[in-house]
């Protein structure tokens, strides 16, 4: 990827950041906390990596992407707003009785969406689900599932770790979210699964770290994959939890947030500046 690919990436991440905001301004509040934190690998995945189509979103040998977070469905809504899947004033429904974009994201009423999800600790599973189907029918197609680290504390995501790895699923690549909060304080403090890359490497997972909030790197090792071959592909993105508003950055209390008018106003600014920024240079 060349300088001026890299830049445009930069600048579609900060446009699905406005996205996002424009989402919770329609609706008054959104978990702006995850979906800031993960959209540097989001875009990534839509704008660079993935072979998608937003005219054919059912194409068979499309890739796949399941957000098994589900609550930061706005970054997934942001970035296929982006890509065309849908029109942009969409998302001034968000949140609102039976819009096309709820707080969860649902496959009957989206195209681009997947799976539903919501409930965590199902994604994993269903993503090993995929990548064994395509892989039986001989398609070179790729499963991407993103999670987060909190979710970690399902039970059922190590049952789906060990399948991953018994069935050599290196058409998987599995990235955690992990911006150490979650909605009710400190991972580490809550339930750490730390070195998340360790467990993972004893199922036999192949295995990576980067920062998720830099774009040369999450595209450098996505441009990588697969890690090693035969192996299901773990990255563990450290990232900050409401990237791309200072203000709130790396607090339990951007988990969920509810900005009066200045507020938006400054994340709208802080937003708009930092395109400017990069533009610029």
């Amino acid at each position: 990827m060349n300088k001026e690919e890299l830049k445009q990436l930069k600048v579609t991440a900060l446009h699905c950041r406005q996205n996002v905001l424009r989402m919770i301004k329609a609706n008054g509040s959104g978990h702006l906390g995850p979906a800031f934190s993960c959209l540097d690998i989001v875009t990534a995945l839509y704008f660079h990596v993935m072979d998608v189509d937003p005219k054919n979103p059912d194409k068979e040998d499309r890739d796949r992407f399941l957000l098994s977070a589900g609550h930061k469905g706005m970054a997934q809504y942001a970035a296929l707003a982006e890509k065309g899947y849908f029109e942009k004033e969409i998302l001034d429904t968000f949140g609102q009785f039976k819009c096309r974009i709820p707080g969860h994201p649902d496959m009957h009423k989206l195209p681009g969406i997947e799976v539903n999800t919501g409930s965590l600790g199902h994604g994993l599973n269903l993503a090993c689900g995929m990548a064994l189907a395509l892989r039986q029918d001989k398609k070179k197609s790729r499963v991407f599932a993103l999670m987060g680290d909190g979710e970690l504390a399902e039970g059922s995501n190590w049952e789906a770790a060990a399948i991953a790895a018994q069935y050599k699923l290196d058409n998987l690549c599995v990235i955690v979210d992990a911006n150490g909060l979650q909605i009710s304080g400190h991972t580490k403090d809550v339930m750490s699964y730390e070195p998340i890359t360790d467990h993972f490497a004893g199922f036999g997972w192949a295995v990576t770290e980067i920062d998720g909030n830099n774009m040369e790197e999450v595209v450098a090792t996505f441009d990588k994959l697969p890690l090693e071959s035969g192996k299901p592909n773990l990255i563990v993105a450290h990232d900050i939890k409401a990237k791309g508003f200072s203000e709130l950055e790396d607090q339990v209390g951007c988990h969920y947030w509810a900005p009066d008018q200045e507020a938006m106003a400054r994340a709208e600014k802080e937003l708009e500046d930092a395109i400017k920024e990069v533009l610029a240079q």
